[in-house]
């Protein structure tokens, strides 16, 4: 093995769920760096830690049901504290808003599609199901916007992979899924896609097609490679989104949708969603600033206020108690 940028015989280590999508991400990670670092491109140089999470080992039952924030970040945090990797990649909409002491966040990639997606082998468009057919979905923030417009439509939990969720459709255990644009495009897959939805008719996670790298604040040379390939237009939007989220403290039980964007080049426009589960209350706020970070978390945090102000202090506490969404038939692998 050649030196690398830490010494001879060190690989440079990336931390990752296992899921077929977490790894094309971490692999997006590692083609970013080693364009940037040419010297990463020989045998050895990098190696792709896979790290199996909370959230990858409960599979049955729906995420708010077993800890909620931070079910898909906290082993492989752990891993990077015992000092087992170098860096960590994660789909931003998964990372909580409070990292842990000693990691920080100082790398986005590209954003890709913001979107969601309809998948089904019956109807051509989302809002075409027949009343009564059931949506699959791990979401509640999918699972509130669609029965605020479709409140006959039945909505179950449908978790695993995105091939498990197909599969499962093939199956017919339900009649509809919604995924992820970005995700499906990772993995090319986007030839499944029946309807892609309008972000600002259907908005989409927080962070969601984005993917975040968390190293350790004190190691600078991690930083400093980390810094070249960081896409500041995508930390932009998303730190409106994520400063949204953090005063509204929401977590898996809590339907909070946001979506930022730029209008020009110097422009942030901002759309920013929170329901009860049920969809029978629903609440938005839109802003526009000055594109930049600081600007950003301040109109994310000025929305989430203003939000906040309209629903009172009890309705983030109590609606998550609301709706228990079914569970949906597993099919095994």
């Amino acid at each position: 093995m050649t030196d690398t940028p830490f010494g001879s015989g060190q690989p440079f280590r990336i931390g990752t769920r296992g899921s077929p999508l977490a790894l094309a991400q971490a692999y997006e990670t590692r083609d970013n760096l080693i364009a940037t670092f040419p010297e990463l491109s020989t045998d050895g140089a990098i190696d792709i830690v896979v790290i199996k999470t909370t959230g990858d080992k409960v599979q049955d039952r729906a995420l708010m049901d077993v800890g909620g924030k931070g079910l898909f970040t906290k082993e492989i945090d752990d891993a990077m504290l015992a000092g087992d990797i170098d860096i960590a990649v994660h789909s931003m909409k998964d990372v909580p808003t409070y990292l842990p002491d000693g990691i920080h966040l100082p790398c986005m990639l590209e954003r890709r599609d913001v979107r969601d997606v309809f998948i089904s082998k019956t109807a051509k468009e989302l809002w075409d199901l027949p009343q009564g057919a059931t949506v699959g979905t791990a979401s509640l923030r999918r699972q509130a916007q669609i029965l605020a417009r479709r409140p006959d439509l039945n909505v179950v939990t449908f978790r695993g992979t995105v091939q498990t969720r197909l599969d499962k459709l093939d199956a017919g255990d339900v009649d509809g899924t919604l995924l992820a644009a970005a995700g499906l495009k990772r993995l090319d897959m986007e030839q499944h896609i029946t309807e892609a939805l309008d972000a600002e008719d259907f908005i989409p996670a927080v962070g969601q097609g984005a993917i975040g790298i968390t190293c350790m604040e004190k190691d600078k040379r991690v930083n400093a490679m980390l810094d070249k390939i960081n896409h500041q237009k995508t930390v932009v939007r998303v730190t409106a989104e994520r400063a949204f989220l953090a005063v509204l403290d929401g977590s898996c039980r809590t339907p909070i949708a946001a979506h930022a964007w730029y209008d020009g080049n110097d422009t942030l426009r901002f759309h920013g969603l929170v329901a009860k589960p049920d969809g029978s209350e629903v609440h938005e706020v839109t802003r526009m600033g000055p594109a930049g970070v600081i600007p950003a978390e301040s109109m994310g945090r000025d929305a989430g206020l203003e939000i906040k102000g309209k629903i009172g202090p009890d309705f983030l506490v109590t609606q998550a108690a609301e709706l228990a969404p079914t569970t949906a038939p597993v099919k095994k692998d």
